[in-house]
Protein backbone atom coordinates (compact mmCIF):
# COMPACT_ATOMS: atom_id res chain seq x y z
CA UNK A 1 0.00 0.00 0.00
CA UNK A 2 1.48 3.06 -1.21
CA UNK A 3 -0.48 6.41 0.67
CA UNK A 4 -1.44 9.06 -1.27
CA UNK A 5 0.00 12.96 -0.68
CA UNK A 6 -2.89 14.18 0.98
CA UNK A 7 -3.13 17.97 3.14
CA UNK A 8 -1.37 16.35 6.50
CA UNK A 9 1.82 16.59 3.66
CA UNK A 10 1.33 20.46 2.56
CA UNK A 11 4.53 21.72 3.07
CA UNK A 12 2.42 25.41 3.53
CA UNK A 13 0.69 23.97 6.59
CA UNK A 14 2.29 25.32 10.13
CA UNK A 15 1.53 24.49 13.84
CA UNK A 16 0.73 26.85 16.93
CA UNK A 17 3.64 24.84 18.59
CA UNK A 18 6.35 27.16 17.25
CA UNK A 19 9.61 24.88 17.45
CA UNK A 20 7.50 22.25 15.04
CA UNK A 21 7.79 25.42 11.94
CA UNK A 22 11.92 25.81 12.42
CA UNK A 23 13.10 24.13 9.21
CA UNK A 24 16.01 21.99 11.09
CA UNK A 25 13.23 20.00 13.17
CA UNK A 26 12.87 16.39 12.72
CA UNK A 27 9.18 16.47 13.89
CA UNK A 28 7.17 19.09 11.83
CA UNK A 29 3.55 18.86 11.59
CA UNK A 30 3.81 17.46 8.47
CA UNK A 31 5.75 13.84 10.70
CA UNK A 32 3.72 13.37 13.40
CA UNK A 33 5.22 10.34 14.79
CA UNK A 34 3.90 8.30 17.49
CA UNK A 35 5.59 6.94 20.45
CA UNK A 36 5.11 6.49 24.48
CA UNK A 37 6.42 8.24 27.24
CA UNK A 38 6.01 8.78 30.85
CA UNK A 39 6.64 11.98 32.85
CA UNK A 40 8.30 10.13 35.40
CA UNK A 41 9.61 7.12 36.92
CA UNK A 42 6.31 6.67 38.96
CA UNK A 43 3.91 7.90 35.96
CA UNK A 44 2.22 6.06 33.71
CA UNK A 45 3.23 5.83 30.62
CA UNK A 46 0.72 6.95 27.75
CA UNK A 47 0.94 7.36 24.01
CA UNK A 48 2.73 10.72 22.76
CA UNK A 49 3.14 12.45 19.16
CA UNK A 50 6.68 14.48 18.91
CA UNK A 51 5.89 17.72 17.31
CA UNK A 52 8.83 20.22 17.49
CA UNK A 53 10.48 19.98 20.55
CA UNK A 54 7.60 19.13 22.13
CA UNK A 55 5.15 16.30 23.14
CA UNK A 56 1.36 16.34 23.04
CA UNK A 57 -0.28 13.64 25.30
CA UNK A 58 -2.31 11.85 22.88
CA UNK A 59 -3.86 9.92 25.46
CA UNK A 60 -4.93 12.84 27.75
CA UNK A 61 -6.00 14.47 24.27
CA UNK A 62 -8.47 11.86 23.14
CA UNK A 63 -10.06 11.53 26.42
CA UNK A 64 -10.61 15.39 26.29
CA UNK A 65 -11.85 15.49 22.65
CA UNK A 66 -12.68 11.80 21.64
CA UNK A 67 -14.04 9.85 24.70
CA UNK A 68 -17.98 10.97 24.51
CA UNK A 69 -18.10 9.16 21.20
CA UNK A 70 -18.63 5.41 22.63
CA UNK A 71 -17.89 4.16 18.86
CA UNK A 72 -14.49 5.46 18.49
CA UNK A 73 -11.95 3.29 17.47
CA UNK A 74 -9.29 5.59 17.66
CA UNK A 75 -10.29 6.95 21.21
CA UNK A 76 -10.57 3.65 22.73
CA UNK A 77 -6.76 2.97 20.98
CA UNK A 78 -5.25 5.97 22.27
CA UNK A 79 -6.58 5.64 25.95
CA UNK A 80 -4.05 2.70 26.29
CA UNK A 81 -0.61 2.84 27.33
CA UNK A 82 1.41 1.43 24.21
CA UNK A 83 0.66 1.47 20.99
CA UNK A 84 -0.33 -2.24 20.36
CA UNK A 85 -4.06 -1.63 19.71
CA UNK A 86 -3.52 1.30 17.38
CA UNK A 87 -1.01 -1.10 15.67
CA UNK A 88 -4.09 -4.06 15.60
CA UNK A 89 -6.05 -1.74 13.20
CA UNK A 90 -6.24 -1.34 9.50
CA UNK A 91 -4.00 1.17 7.51
CA UNK A 92 -7.19 3.57 7.65
CA UNK A 93 -7.70 3.92 10.80
CA UNK A 94 -3.44 4.94 11.57
CA UNK A 95 -4.79 7.90 8.88
CA UNK A 96 -7.54 8.54 10.38
CA UNK A 97 -5.34 9.88 13.69
CA UNK A 98 -2.72 10.89 11.67
CA UNK A 99 -5.41 13.48 9.79
CA UNK A 100 -7.04 14.69 13.57
CA UNK A 101 -3.62 15.18 15.30
CA UNK A 102 -2.77 17.41 12.08
CA UNK A 103 -5.83 19.49 12.44
CA UNK A 104 -5.32 20.11 16.38
CA UNK A 105 -1.43 20.89 15.74
CA UNK A 106 -2.26 23.51 12.56
CA UNK A 107 -1.81 27.37 13.33
CA UNK A 108 -5.00 28.63 13.95
CA UNK A 109 -7.00 25.72 15.89
CA UNK A 110 -9.87 27.07 18.26
CA UNK A 111 -8.56 23.90 20.55
CA UNK A 112 -5.23 25.43 21.39
CA UNK A 113 -5.81 26.45 24.61
CA UNK A 114 -7.34 23.24 25.74
CA UNK A 115 -4.80 21.40 24.28
CA UNK A 116 -1.74 23.16 25.86
CA UNK A 117 -1.77 21.84 28.95
CA UNK A 118 -1.48 18.50 27.49
CA UNK A 119 2.25 19.76 25.81
CA UNK A 120 5.35 18.58 27.55
CA UNK A 121 8.56 19.14 26.55
CA UNK A 122 10.05 16.72 25.58
CA UNK A 123 13.72 16.96 27.27
CA UNK A 124 11.63 16.64 30.65
CA UNK A 125 9.33 13.33 29.49
CA UNK A 126 10.73 9.86 29.44
CA UNK A 127 10.72 7.50 26.34
CA UNK A 128 9.69 3.98 26.58
CA UNK A 129 9.43 1.25 24.27
CA UNK A 130 6.11 2.02 22.17
CA UNK A 131 4.95 -1.67 22.65
CA UNK A 132 5.25 -4.86 24.02
CA UNK A 133 7.95 -6.36 21.54
CA UNK A 134 7.25 -10.44 21.29
CA UNK A 135 9.35 -10.96 18.33
CA UNK A 136 12.53 -9.63 16.39
CA UNK A 137 14.18 -10.61 13.43
CA UNK A 138 17.05 -9.10 11.93
CA UNK A 139 18.00 -9.47 8.56
CA UNK A 140 20.85 -8.93 5.81
CA UNK A 141 19.28 -7.15 2.95
CA UNK A 142 22.32 -4.66 1.92
CA UNK A 143 24.41 -5.68 -0.97
CA UNK A 144 27.18 -3.71 -0.04
CA UNK A 145 27.43 -4.41 3.32
CA UNK A 146 27.17 -8.32 2.74
CA UNK A 147 29.68 -7.76 -0.42
CA UNK A 148 31.89 -6.26 1.92
CA UNK A 149 31.55 -8.29 4.87
CA UNK A 150 32.21 -11.16 2.35
CA UNK A 151 35.32 -9.97 0.63
CA UNK A 152 37.07 -9.60 4.43
CA UNK A 153 36.18 -13.68 5.46
CA UNK A 154 35.85 -15.11 1.47
CA UNK A 155 37.94 -13.14 -1.25
CA UNK A 156 37.14 -15.31 -3.95
CA UNK A 157 33.59 -15.83 -3.24
CA UNK A 158 32.00 -12.85 -1.09
CA UNK A 159 28.17 -13.56 -1.69
CA UNK A 160 26.62 -17.17 -0.86
CA UNK A 161 24.62 -19.11 -3.60
CA UNK A 162 21.15 -17.61 -2.24
CA UNK A 163 21.90 -14.05 -1.13
CA UNK A 164 20.20 -12.26 -4.75
CA UNK A 165 17.67 -15.13 -4.54
CA UNK A 166 15.99 -14.26 -0.85
CA UNK A 167 15.96 -11.95 1.81
CA UNK A 168 18.07 -13.31 4.13
CA UNK A 169 17.14 -13.24 8.30
CA UNK A 170 17.92 -14.57 11.51
CA UNK A 171 15.42 -14.33 14.26
CA UNK A 172 16.84 -12.15 17.26
CA UNK A 173 16.37 -11.98 21.03
CA UNK A 174 13.30 -9.31 21.45
CA UNK A 175 13.79 -9.38 25.38
CA UNK A 176 16.94 -7.33 24.92
CA UNK A 177 15.59 -4.63 22.64
CA UNK A 178 16.13 -1.36 24.54
CA UNK A 179 15.12 1.98 24.37
CA UNK A 180 17.30 5.16 22.79
CA UNK A 181 19.52 6.63 26.24
CA UNK A 182 19.83 3.01 27.73
CA UNK A 183 23.69 2.28 28.03
CA UNK A 184 24.84 -0.64 27.30
CA UNK A 185 27.16 -2.98 28.71
CA UNK A 186 29.85 -4.61 27.40
CA UNK A 187 29.33 -8.59 26.37
CA UNK A 188 31.22 -11.56 27.90
CA UNK A 189 31.58 -14.58 25.93
CA UNK A 190 33.49 -16.80 24.26
CA UNK A 191 36.29 -16.03 21.77
CA UNK A 192 38.90 -18.07 20.14
CA UNK A 193 42.21 -17.52 17.88
CA UNK A 194 43.36 -19.19 15.20
CA UNK A 195 44.01 -22.15 17.24
CA UNK A 196 40.44 -22.80 17.69
CA UNK A 197 41.39 -22.76 21.63
CA UNK A 198 38.61 -20.70 23.17
CA UNK A 199 38.61 -18.14 26.49
CA UNK A 200 36.02 -16.63 28.17
CA UNK A 201 35.73 -12.97 28.56
CA UNK A 202 34.88 -9.41 27.57
CA UNK A 203 34.37 -8.75 23.90
CA UNK A 204 37.45 -6.69 22.48
CA UNK A 205 35.61 -6.13 19.06
CA UNK A 206 32.34 -4.37 19.82
CA UNK A 207 30.68 -3.10 16.96
CA UNK A 208 27.51 -1.37 16.06
CA UNK A 209 25.24 -1.60 13.36
CA UNK A 210 23.12 1.23 11.58
CA UNK A 211 19.89 -0.42 10.80
CA UNK A 212 15.98 0.69 9.68
CA UNK A 213 13.89 -1.35 11.22
CA UNK A 214 9.88 -1.42 11.48
CA UNK A 215 6.49 -2.41 13.72
CA UNK A 216 4.60 -4.95 12.33
CA UNK A 217 0.55 -3.86 12.61
CA UNK A 218 -1.96 -6.14 11.94
CA UNK A 219 -0.57 -10.07 12.01
CA UNK A 220 -1.48 -12.67 10.10
CA UNK A 221 -2.78 -16.23 10.85
CA UNK A 222 -0.77 -19.08 11.53
CA UNK A 223 -0.29 -20.71 8.18
CA UNK A 224 -1.31 -17.70 5.95
CA UNK A 225 1.04 -16.08 4.17
CA UNK A 226 1.15 -12.34 3.28
CA UNK A 227 0.75 -11.70 -0.58
CA UNK A 228 3.59 -8.64 -1.76
CA UNK A 229 0.84 -6.98 -2.54
CA UNK A 230 -0.36 -6.41 0.40
CA UNK A 231 2.92 -6.38 2.60
CA UNK A 232 2.92 -3.02 2.90
CA UNK A 233 -0.58 -2.92 4.84
CA UNK A 234 1.27 -4.76 7.73
CA UNK A 235 3.57 -2.18 8.30
CA UNK A 236 2.49 0.27 10.56
CA UNK A 237 6.08 2.66 10.95
CA UNK A 238 9.97 2.39 11.02
CA UNK A 239 12.30 3.49 13.57
CA UNK A 240 15.96 3.64 13.47
CA UNK A 241 18.09 0.50 15.36
CA UNK A 242 21.33 -0.34 16.08
CA UNK A 243 22.24 -3.74 16.06
CA UNK A 244 25.12 -3.67 18.54
CA UNK A 245 27.44 -6.51 17.40
CA UNK A 246 30.30 -8.38 19.10
CA UNK A 247 32.43 -9.23 16.29
CA UNK A 248 34.75 -11.22 18.14
CA UNK A 249 31.83 -13.49 19.88
CA UNK A 250 30.27 -13.53 16.36
CA UNK A 251 33.43 -14.82 14.52
CA UNK A 252 33.42 -17.99 16.91
CA UNK A 253 29.62 -18.98 17.50
CA UNK A 254 27.88 -18.30 14.21
CA UNK A 255 28.71 -21.17 12.20
CA UNK A 256 26.56 -23.12 11.84
CA UNK A 257 23.39 -21.46 13.30
CA UNK A 258 24.39 -17.70 13.15
CA UNK A 259 24.47 -15.02 15.22
CA UNK A 260 23.57 -16.12 18.89
CA UNK A 261 25.41 -14.20 21.90
CA UNK A 262 26.98 -11.91 19.82
CA UNK A 263 23.88 -10.23 18.98
CA UNK A 264 21.79 -11.15 22.16
CA UNK A 265 23.11 -8.67 24.75
CA UNK A 266 21.60 -5.55 23.18
CA UNK A 267 19.46 -3.90 20.76
CA UNK A 268 18.80 0.06 20.60
CA UNK A 269 15.42 1.53 18.82
CA UNK A 270 14.52 5.03 18.40
CA UNK A 271 11.66 6.02 20.05
CA UNK A 272 9.36 7.91 17.12
CA UNK A 273 7.44 5.45 15.02
CA UNK A 274 7.64 7.24 11.83
CA UNK A 275 3.92 6.09 9.83
CA UNK A 276 4.56 4.89 6.14
CA UNK A 277 2.09 7.64 5.38
CA UNK A 278 4.36 10.77 6.43
CA UNK A 279 7.28 9.47 4.51
CA UNK A 280 4.78 9.05 1.08
CA UNK A 281 6.68 11.81 -0.38
CA UNK A 282 10.01 10.18 -0.10
CA UNK A 283 9.16 6.73 -1.84
CA UNK A 284 11.50 5.61 -4.46
CA UNK A 285 11.74 2.97 -6.71
CA UNK A 286 13.58 -0.57 -5.48
CA UNK A 287 17.43 -0.74 -6.22
CA UNK A 288 18.05 -1.55 -9.76
CA UNK A 289 19.58 -4.91 -10.15
CA UNK A 290 22.54 -5.16 -11.73
CA UNK A 291 22.89 -6.97 -15.07
CA UNK A 292 23.05 -10.39 -14.86
CA UNK A 293 21.42 -10.72 -11.39
CA UNK A 294 18.35 -13.02 -11.20
CA UNK A 295 15.39 -10.99 -11.19
CA UNK A 296 12.94 -12.02 -7.83
CA UNK A 297 10.74 -15.29 -7.58
CA UNK A 298 6.98 -14.50 -8.41
CA UNK A 299 6.32 -14.04 -4.93
CA UNK A 300 8.87 -11.35 -4.48
CA UNK A 301 8.06 -9.24 -7.75
CA UNK A 302 5.35 -6.63 -8.17
CA UNK A 303 5.67 -3.58 -10.70
CA UNK A 304 4.78 -1.72 -7.71
CA UNK A 305 7.34 -2.58 -5.40
CA UNK A 306 9.69 -2.32 -7.94
CA UNK A 307 8.26 1.63 -8.50
CA UNK A 308 7.73 2.58 -4.99
CA UNK A 309 9.21 -0.02 -2.76
CA UNK A 310 12.31 2.07 -1.21
CA UNK A 311 12.58 5.00 1.09
CA UNK A 312 15.11 8.17 0.44
CA UNK A 313 16.04 7.77 4.22
CA UNK A 314 19.79 9.46 5.11
CA UNK A 315 21.26 7.49 7.69
CA UNK A 316 24.13 9.81 9.76
CA UNK A 317 26.30 7.79 12.37
CA UNK A 318 28.04 9.81 14.90
CA UNK A 319 30.64 8.68 18.11
CA UNK A 320 31.41 10.93 21.13
CA UNK A 321 34.07 9.26 23.19
CA UNK A 322 34.99 9.58 26.82
CA UNK A 323 37.97 12.21 26.31
CA UNK A 324 35.17 13.95 23.40
CA UNK A 325 32.80 14.43 25.49
CA UNK A 326 35.61 15.50 28.49
CA UNK A 327 36.81 18.18 26.07
CA UNK A 328 34.00 19.50 25.05
CA UNK A 329 34.45 18.56 21.64
CA UNK A 330 31.62 18.10 19.43
CA UNK A 331 31.03 13.91 18.02
CA UNK A 332 32.76 12.77 15.22
CA UNK A 333 30.38 11.63 12.03
CA UNK A 334 31.61 8.39 10.92
CA UNK A 335 29.30 7.70 8.16
CA UNK A 336 26.75 9.06 5.96
CA UNK A 337 24.37 6.58 4.32
CA UNK A 338 20.93 5.75 2.53
CA UNK A 339 18.20 3.64 2.94
CA UNK A 340 17.59 3.36 -0.66
CA UNK A 341 20.89 1.29 -1.39
CA UNK A 342 18.84 -1.43 0.34
CA UNK A 343 18.77 -4.83 -2.50
CA UNK A 344 15.61 -6.26 -0.66
CA UNK A 345 12.94 -3.87 0.14
CA UNK A 346 10.56 -3.72 3.68
CA UNK A 347 7.44 -5.62 1.57
CA UNK A 348 9.46 -8.43 0.37
CA UNK A 349 11.53 -9.21 3.92
CA UNK A 350 7.58 -9.07 5.20
CA UNK A 351 6.13 -10.97 2.08
CA UNK A 352 9.41 -13.85 2.48
CA UNK A 353 8.87 -13.87 6.15
CA UNK A 354 5.38 -14.95 5.97
CA UNK A 355 5.96 -17.49 2.90
CA UNK A 356 6.24 -20.39 4.65
CA UNK A 357 2.80 -19.60 6.98
CA UNK A 358 4.92 -17.81 9.78
CA UNK A 359 2.69 -16.11 11.80
CA UNK A 360 3.87 -12.01 12.47
CA UNK A 361 1.95 -10.41 15.40
CA UNK A 362 1.44 -7.12 16.49
CA UNK A 363 4.53 -5.41 17.45
CA UNK A 364 6.71 -7.61 16.25
CA UNK A 365 9.93 -5.85 15.43
CA UNK A 366 11.48 -6.26 11.69
CA UNK A 367 14.95 -4.95 11.33
CA UNK A 368 17.22 -3.95 7.88
CA UNK A 369 20.44 -5.10 8.87
CA UNK A 370 23.37 -2.79 8.47
CA UNK A 371 22.84 -0.45 6.04
CA UNK A 372 26.22 0.65 3.96
CA UNK A 373 26.36 2.53 0.55
CA UNK A 374 28.91 2.35 -2.61
CA UNK A 375 31.21 4.21 -0.67
CA UNK A 376 33.89 4.55 2.43
CA UNK A 377 31.98 7.14 3.67
CA UNK A 378 28.65 5.15 3.81
CA UNK A 379 29.60 2.25 5.35
CA UNK A 380 27.38 1.71 8.29
CA UNK A 381 29.87 -0.07 11.10
CA UNK A 382 33.16 0.39 12.23
CA UNK A 383 33.71 -3.58 11.36
CA UNK A 384 33.35 -2.18 7.32
CA UNK A 385 34.62 1.07 8.07
CA UNK A 386 38.04 0.10 9.82
CA UNK A 387 38.16 -2.51 7.17
CA UNK A 388 38.22 -5.04 10.12
CA UNK A 389 40.47 -3.51 12.44
CA UNK A 390 43.41 -2.69 9.93
CA UNK A 391 42.63 0.69 8.68
CA UNK A 392 41.96 3.01 12.28
CA UNK A 393 39.74 6.27 12.62
CA UNK A 394 41.54 8.79 14.03
CA UNK A 395 39.43 11.47 16.63
CA UNK A 396 40.14 15.02 17.29
CA UNK A 397 41.61 14.11 20.21
CA UNK A 398 44.40 12.19 19.15
CA UNK A 399 42.64 8.92 19.65
CA UNK A 400 42.26 6.30 17.36
CA UNK A 401 39.30 3.58 17.36
CA UNK A 402 39.21 0.29 15.53
CA UNK A 403 36.35 -0.86 17.50
CA UNK A 404 34.34 0.81 20.46
CA UNK A 405 36.03 1.18 23.59
CA UNK A 406 34.55 1.85 26.92
CA UNK A 407 32.68 5.04 27.71
CA UNK A 408 32.12 5.82 23.87
CA UNK A 409 28.76 7.02 22.79
CA UNK A 410 26.96 6.01 19.16
CA UNK A 411 24.75 7.98 17.73
CA UNK A 412 22.50 7.56 14.61
CA UNK A 413 20.48 9.93 12.95
CA UNK A 414 17.60 9.70 10.18
CA UNK A 415 16.11 12.23 8.27
CA UNK A 416 14.40 12.48 4.61
CA UNK A 417 14.38 15.11 2.78
CA UNK A 418 13.12 16.78 -0.64
CA UNK A 419 12.61 19.87 -2.46
CA UNK A 420 8.83 21.04 -2.16
CA UNK A 421 8.39 19.12 1.24
CA UNK A 422 9.26 19.67 5.16
CA UNK A 423 12.02 17.81 6.06
CA UNK A 424 10.99 14.97 8.39
CA UNK A 425 13.43 12.77 10.89
CA UNK A 426 13.54 9.87 13.32
CA UNK A 427 15.02 11.79 15.95
CA UNK A 428 17.90 10.05 17.40
CA UNK A 429 18.95 6.19 18.32
CA UNK A 430 21.78 6.76 21.28
CA UNK A 431 23.85 4.34 23.70
CA UNK A 432 26.89 4.62 25.94
CA UNK A 433 29.37 1.54 26.47
CA UNK A 434 29.39 0.31 29.96
CA UNK A 435 32.50 -1.81 31.22
CA UNK A 436 31.86 -5.24 31.13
Amino acid sequence: MIYPLNETHDPRLTSWVESANDPNTDFPIQNLPLGVFALGEDEMPCIGVAIGDQVLDVSATSEALWADNLTDVIADACALESLEMLMLWEPEVWSELRLRLSRLLRTGNEDRFLLEEYLHPMSEVQMTLPTAIGDYTDFYCNLHHATNVGRMFRPDNPLLPNYKHLPIGYHGRASSIIISGTDVRRPCGQTAGDDNQPTFGPSKLLDYEVEVGFFVGQGNRLGEPISLEKAEEYIFGLCLVNDWSARDLQRWEYQPLGPFLAKSFATSISPWVVTLEALAPFRVPATRRAEGDPQPLPYLFSTNNEAHGGFDLQLEVLLHTQQMRTQNIAPLKLSHGNFKEMYWTFAQMLTHHASNGCNLRTGDLIASGTVSGPTKDARGCLLELTWRGTEPIALPTGETRTFLQDGDEVVLRGFCEREGFRRIGFGECRGVVLPA
